[in-house]
């Protein structure tokens, strides 16, 4: 076997910057979403952390806040921006601009969270349906620059749900997962098949520390018996 057909390709995964929509609304693909000041010091730092790695190619959502923070890691290394529009958001439909403490007393939200493969948000696309066309661009990548180690900045879902697929994880099981803003996942494509060789890592340990209860677990909590309802 050549000793090209044994040579690794990685992808880093790298999720947008904070920015003011974060915990608060669904941007989806709304214009004029900027990564806020903490956001483009994440940028900075994340920028630092990847240090002299190897990077050969730099792909970027469309949106602003990806491209923003994607900028951040390309300028110092001289890489081009290639903006990919399938790295682009799910497409949330009627739910893009909404605030989440509303969106999580929709019908559709217990779908969203426990059946994301059957689940379709109203005049958008199914989660199953953005796990498709993020793999399908990220295997595309991957196959143009075969042994070599790129970039990927994109969107919280979009990483998770390529994540449960090269891992095996059926979609369904995908909300266990967590991206953080300017987090950094890294997939390992050896002969054997993909490998997770990072996952979630932010270089420091603020995303371990315990948050305020969301909407929704105040009212599961209140409420201990309400899913025996549905």
């Amino acid at each position: 076997m050549s000793e090209k057909a044994h040579r690794v390709t990685t992808l880093l995964l790298i999720r947008h910057g904070m920015n003011d929509w974060v915990h608060g609304r669904l941007a989806g693909w709304l214009p004029g979403v900027h990564l806020s000041e903490e956001g483009r010091r994440q940028a900075v730092a994340l920028s630092e952390r990847l240090g002299d790695l190897p990077i050969t190619a730099l792909y970027t959502s469309p949106l602003d806040r990806c491209i923003e923070t994607a900028r951040a890691i390309a300028e110092p290394r001289g890489l081009p921006l290639r903006i990919v529009e399938q790295l682009g958001e799910v497409r949330y439909g009627e739910w893009e601009g909404a605030e989440l403490k509303e969106l999580y007393k929709h019908e559709l939200w217990p779908g969203v969270q426990h059946y994301p493969s059957g689940t379709r948000f109203p005049k958008g696309e199914t989660l199953g349906e953005a796990q498709m066309r993020m793999v399908s661009a990220l295997d595309q990548l991957r196959a143009r620059h075969h042994g070599e180690m790129i970039a990927v900045v994109s969107h919280a879902d979009l990483i998770r749900l390529a994540l449960a697929y090269y891992i095996g994880m059926h979609i369904d099981l995908f909300q266990r997962l967590v991206i953080n803003p300017c987090s950094l996942s890294a997939v390992a494509f050896e002969p054997m098949g993909p490998r997770l060789l990072a996952y979630n890592e932010t270089g420091s340990l603020e995303h371990l520390r315990p948050k305020p209860p969301t909407p929704q677990a105040e009212q599961a909590a209140a409420s201990p018996s309400s899913t025996e309802a549905h």
